[in-house]
């Protein structure tokens, strides 16, 4: 918020406390398509997590496979309630004997709670880790950005390495193509903002970011999720490797019978969805407004944002029977879906197959 021409998030944003933009918003989404965009998301919660136990202790309270997790290594992961509803969604770094995460600023004290009071017995010390704090770098020239400031780019989706004198750099699978996390030492925000901006990154905000991130179709815990969300609703099922947060075929945690009834059994009642809305509206929805079709409620609003090329935009959980053509009002807006955003799950289950071929069909 230091650097010139910042201008602050609106009130009542979850981005408060860093620049939502720097004069030039639709500008900033456009120059990370083509260039390389900086932004500053140090608002985010960091915890640190030593101890010789670490990853095989956090692979029994969490959905992902981390219990290998070979350092320099990250994955995206989620803690679930005994019902199989999301309650956390971080991003893990494991970097010199130490697993790094990052949430959301306004859900990470409660995440760090839950995690010292899961220790027990185990080696694992989480503690606060907001020593270090993020910035994003975006946009097909990031990696030439890096190497000017003296770090190379990390080549593999989820690999990281040490930054001279402090931190990390991770690269990331969303919300472009090219994409890196720096956690940064906090005392140090400033001077690495000046490097990378110096490197040639242009200065961008928080509303650059969340546009790129739903055309990317990504959710964000609390914006795009609520108290009833479950993994497969909002893409969050797979492994590192295919990009998700929920591993299909790891041991037991707490709510894992609801995962894999979902997978092998069943559907699950919403999906996420991009949203088009009628620019011409008075207004624009806001996230948790409902989504309706001839005036009965199918869904809930989540992040809303303008977009460079596709103008006003949002994800949207919504039931999965409603057909992409439908009319749609979300909050005070016309809406649509688009087709292109709606994932094909239609495909035959194991599990439902297997009950099948016992029942002779």
């Amino acid at each position: 918020m230091t650097a010139p021409g910042a201008v602050a998030a609106p009130d009542g944003s979850v981005d408060i406390g860093v620049a939502w933009h720097h004069g030039d918003p639709l500008g900033e989404q456009r120059t990370a398509q083509r260039d390389a965009i900086v932004v500053d998301r140090s608002h985010r919660f960091v915890i640190a997590i030593p101890g010789d136990e670490r990853l095989t202790w956090l692979h029994t309270i969490s959905s992902q496979h981390v219990a290998a997790l070979p350092d320099g290594k990250s994955a995206e992961n989620l803690s679930l309630d005994i019902n199989g509803r999301v309650e956390h969604h971080f991003v893990q770094t494991d970097l010199g004997g130490v697993t790094w995460i990052d949430t959301e600023a306004d859900r990470g004290p409660a995440l760090l709670a839950f995690l010292k009071k899961m220790v027990f017995w185990s080696k694992a010390e989480p503690r606060d880790g907001n020593e270090l704090a993020v910035l994003s770098i975006l946009g097909p020239k990031a990696a030439s950005v890096l190497d000017a400031v003296g770090t190379s780019a990390p080549v593999g989706v989820y690999d990281a390495h040490a930054l001279p004198g402090g931190g990390f750099v991770r690269r990331m699978p969303w919300p472009t193509e090219d994409s890196f996390d720096l956690l940064v030492p906090r005392e140090h925000l400033a001077a690495w903002w000046t490097k990378l901006t110096d490197a040639g990154a242009t200065p961008a905000g928080t509303w650059a970011f969340e546009a790129l991130r739903v055309e990317a179709v990504r959710p964000r815990i609390g914006l795009d999720t609520d108290e009833k969300t479950i993994p497969h609703e909002v893409r969050w099922i797979g492994g590192p490797d295919e990009h998700g947060a929920v591993h299909l075929e790891k041991g037991c945690y707490r709510g894992q019978e609801t995962v894999a009834r979902v997978h092998n059994l069943g559907k699950p009642p919403r999906h996420l969805v991009l949203l088009h809305l009628d620019g011409s509206a008075e207004a624009l929805p806001e996230p948790g407004d409902p989504v309706t079709a001839g005036g009965r409620a199918v869904g809930r609003v989540g992040t809303v944002v303008n977009h460079h090329e596709l103008g006003p935009i949002a994800l949207a959980l919504v039931k999965r029977n409603v057909p992409a053509g439908t009319e749609l009002v979300a909050g005070p807006s016309a809406a649509s879906i688009d087709p292109d955003s709606i994932v094909d799950d239609n495909a035959p289950q194991a599990g439902r197959e297997a009950v099948n071929r016992l029942r002779g069909k």
